[in-house]
């Protein structure tokens, strides 16, 4: 039964952050917010609702591995695999903007979360405790303050679009909804993941970096991938920027305040992949754009690494 509720509670996911997203989207552009601005800010942050819901029950539960493999896993399945596939299907834009400040903002995050996990700074065992739990919700409170006072216009894009009252009052609606959807559907999807984990005889970390990293990014695979199919590849690139920021920032921020974040089973290695997560998109956008080529770079990355953990498993199990 665990199956059929995992494989319905992904659906429910997929379905609700749809509605929020939606729902944001019409929101932000009656107050004539930019389409990366709308990726990073809005529909960033309602995609990441799940993993932001999952990895607090996981803390609550006193699970650090869930709480932190979560993030991990659905960082670097959100640049290499989601914005991977959307390069591969449209290429997507990269405007000076995004080379200057975006992508080398979730870059120097990535690299802030790894020193501060292996207590770079002040020595001790490998964990985010509640003070640096702080540093990190600051930060993100800095990030949310310049990406809306700054309101970046697209450099690719521009188009008026008028929202009336009556659109705007479902906007709302669906945000309500779907996110009350999204948390009863993410609460269970845990439960009967880390249930079917026990029963393969995985460990928690190997299980939330690969099957509830990605169950709880399908949000921004669905809408990275409909907004590459409408050709506004901004959106898509500022959803999982903004994403992975969110994630990094505010989900291990709270979730060190409600417990310290020990990291048992998750390796230099992993993190290093959300690193190198955060430096392609900016290196490989030099020149622009992500080309077709360079998404399947990074798409293989993914492919690539996911074989090591399978391969790292199968030792860990035999």
């Amino acid at each position: 039964m665990e199956y059929i509720y995992l494989l319905v509670c992904l659906g429910v996911i997929v379905f609700s952050a749809n509605w929020l997203v939606a729902g944001s989207v019409v929101i932000a552009k009656r107050f004539k917010i930019s389409d990366f601005v709308i990726g990073a800010v809005i529909v960033g942050v309602g995609t990441s609702f799940p993993e932001l819901v999952v990895s607090t029950l996981g803390a609550i539960d006193g699970n650090s591995a869930i709480a932190i493999g979560n993030v991990v896993g659905s960082n670097i399945f959100n640049i290499m695999g989601i914005l991977g596939l959307t390069a591969m299907v449209a290429p997507v834009a990269v405007t000076r903007s995004n080379k200057r400040f975006d992508l080398p903002f979730c870059l120097a995050v990535s690299v802030l979360t790894l020193l501060l996990v292996f207590n770079f700074f002040t020595g001790g065992e490998a964990m985010i405790s509640r003070a640096d739990s702080f540093v990190l919700l600051a930060i993100f409170l800095l990030f949310m303050y310049l990406s809306l006072r700054g309101n970046k216009k697209s450099e690719t894009q521009e188009v008026t679009v008028t929202i009336t009252n009556k659109q705007f009052i479902y906007g709302v609606g669906k945000v309500v909804l779907g996110l009350t959807l999204l948390i009863l559907a993410s609460d269970i999807f845990l439960d009967n993941a880390v249930a079917i984990a026990k029963s393969w005889g995985v460990n928690d970390a190997f299980i939330s970096i690969t099957l509830i990293a990605c169950g709880t990014s399908m949000p921004e695979l669905a809408a990275s991938l409909a907004a590459a199919a409408k050709k506004n590849t901004q959106l898509a690139l500022g959803n999982v920027v903004g994403s992975n920021i969110f994630n990094l920032l505010l989900i291990l921020g709270v979730g060190a305040q409600i417990t310290p974040l020990t990291t048992s089973g998750i390796t230099i290695v992993d993190y290093g992949m959300v690193v190198l997560a955060a430096v392609l998109p900016w290196v490989l956008g030099l020149d622009g754009r992500l080309s077709r080529k360079e998404g399947a770079v990074m798409f293989t990355c993914f492919v690539l690494y996911n074989i090591y953990l399978l391969n790292s498993q199968m030792h860990f199990l035999f």
